[in-house]
């Protein structure tokens, strides 16, 4: 059967759409188009340089699992690199960049031009490990850091550590886990985890927090560091759903004695979001006999979950009781301060200029998750480069409104207070303070009341939501709005139209 650049790309998304988060995926994967297919080679065009670096930079292994399912081992990506758009007397310029990714090394580049352009623009990175006329074909290898899917884990060269797939993001290190009051204790305990895993009181560590606040990233940043200071160590990170998916695979193969002899040659075992082992019986019996074995033996295991132990419904007792002999240590949503340093470290490890009151804007405003931060961070950034402008305050609060009415599917209190602050030229901070000047209350006022009419929240959690106010705060709100929109003409005029913003929001 042929195979179609546009179904074999379709492909590839549908498995990228599992690995990033939402926004990411619309801000880096949907404006990608499938070119051609040839010799086992996909071509896809990306619309700015930067685009394709950023790509390379943080990409670069999900799109090798996408491309190894659909084409095999052998298969290749190419992208088409748009220079200059043209215009109606100049013909589109672009590159073809063949991916090559030799360790330590980005892809090499070799020109291919359309409408007859004779200079490459766009020359080589210092790093690049070749010139801008060099060609070079190859795809995702990089070393021991090849990546693949994951189907049983006995199936996965167990003997060589150097050779053993841990599964790890390398990516994830402490050197960019921001430390603040959110997650100070979890990350300490980490790094004397790292220095003496196994022989620590934080046996099993289990990290909890809500969706985005950075569990995953501190977990693997563990199994990172104790992979760089014990290279002869076994280290493996799965996700639960992962386990189920091959504890299944073993049972339907009559493998479980081989599954469960790999897992107790692993030295340091790291399990997120363990909640999801929730009434999986037979799972559950399983992971406690491993559980056991490798703690009486001195291994580490580590875990994350979205709430405590004690909290965690639809998990054996024992299994329960295991979980509490070690360390406990939660992950809260990050302090202004912890947001600030976020922005700055982020946009420092990305070579870009951001001027202090766009982080003050960023880090007031986006307060719900890191994730959600740097999503929003990531389109900044990519706004800038398409539009080729540097970053300012009109630009980060023209991408927060954006996403907040791209992403959402029905309007939030979020998205009521983005638009309500902006509209007053306030921050959502401020919405939240308890201050009672004048125009930051009114402005307050209405926000509640658009809460109250947009949403089905309580009317105690709307209060919540704006600083911890009661549910009389809210009706007293609504009932201000109801009447001043009533008698005065100037303020209808202001609710008319933030109720047209807000429709945009739907």
């Amino acid at each position: 059967m042929v195979k179609n650049c546009q179904a074999i790309w379709k492909n590839c998304l549908e498995i990228i759409k599992e690995e990033v988060p939402e926004q990411s995926f619309k801000t880096w994967f949907a404006p990608i188009k499938p070119v051609k297919l040839q010799d086992n080679v996909l071509t896809i065009e990306v619309p700015t340089p930067f685009f394709y670096e950023w790509l390379e930079e943080h990409y670069v292994y999900i799109l090798k699992r996408a491309i190894d399912a659909e084409l095999g081992p052998s298969g290749k990506l190419e992208y088409s690199i748009v220079v200059d758009k043209g215009d109606a007397n100049h013909q589109p310029f672009t590159l073809n960049v063949r991916n090559s990714k030799p360790a330590g090394n980005k892809p090499v580049i070799s020109t291919h031009q359309s409408g007859g352009a004779q200079n490459n623009p766009f020359p080589p990175s210092p790093n690049s490990g070749g010139n801008a006329n060099s060609s070079s074909s190859g795809n995702y290898t990089s070393g021991a850091n090849k990546i693949k899917p994951i189907s049983s884990p006995f199936e996965l060269p167990d003997t060589d550590p150097a050779q053993f797939d841990t599964q790890l993001n390398p990516v994830y290190t402490f050197d960019n886990y921001i430390e603040g009051d959110c997650n100070r204790l979890a990350r300490s305990a980490g790094m004397a985890i790292a220095k003496k895993p196994g022989f620590t009181a934080f046996n099993p560590l289990v990290v909890y927090g809500g969706v985005g606040l950075g569990k995953t990233h501190l977990t693997q940043a563990i199994g990172n560091e104790i992979k760089a200071n014990f290279p002869e160590k076994l280290v493996l990170y799965v996700t639960s759903d992962q386990f189920t998916t091959q504890f299944i695979e073993a049972l339907k193969n009559n493998n479980v004695q081989n599954f469960t002899n790999f897992y107790l040659k692993v030295d340091v075992l790291i399990i997120d979001d363990i909640q999801f082992l929730a009434g999986k019986e037979k799972t559950q019996e399983n992971f406690f006999h491993i559980f056991n074995r490798l703690h009486q033996s001195g291994r580490q295991i580590i875990m994350t979950s979205d709430c405590p132990p004690r909290s965690l419904q639809g998990l054996q007792e024992r299994l329960l009781s295991r979980f509490k002999w070690g360390l406990t240590a939660d992950i809260q949503i990050p302090d202004y301060e912890t947001r600030v340093a976020i922005v700055q470290t982020k946009m420092s490890n990305e070579g870009v200029e951001v001027p202090n009151e766009v982080i003050d804007y960023l880090a007031r405003n986006v307060d719900s998750n890191i994730r959600e931060l740097e999503g929003v961070l990531i389109s900044l950034i990519a706004n800038a480069s398409f539009m080729r402008k540097d970053i300012d305050l009109e630009l980060a609060k023209t991408t927060l409104l954006n996403i907040f009415r791209t992403t959402e599917k029905e309007i939030t209190i979020e998205f009521i207070q983005q638009v309500v602050a902006d509209y007053f030229k306030l921050s959502v901070e401020e919405l939240k303070s308890k201050t009672r000047k004048k125009d930051i209350a009114s402005a307050r006022q209405i926000a509640m009341y658009f809460s109250q009419q947009y949403t089905d929240m309580p009317l105690k959690m709307i209060g919540d939501r704006f600083g911890g106010r009661d549910h009389s705060t809210v009706v007293h709100a609504s009932k201000t709005v109801i009447k001043k929109n009533d008698n005065d003409a100037i303020y209808r005029k202001i609710i008319n139209e933030l109720t047209e913003m807000m429709q945009v929001g739907k």
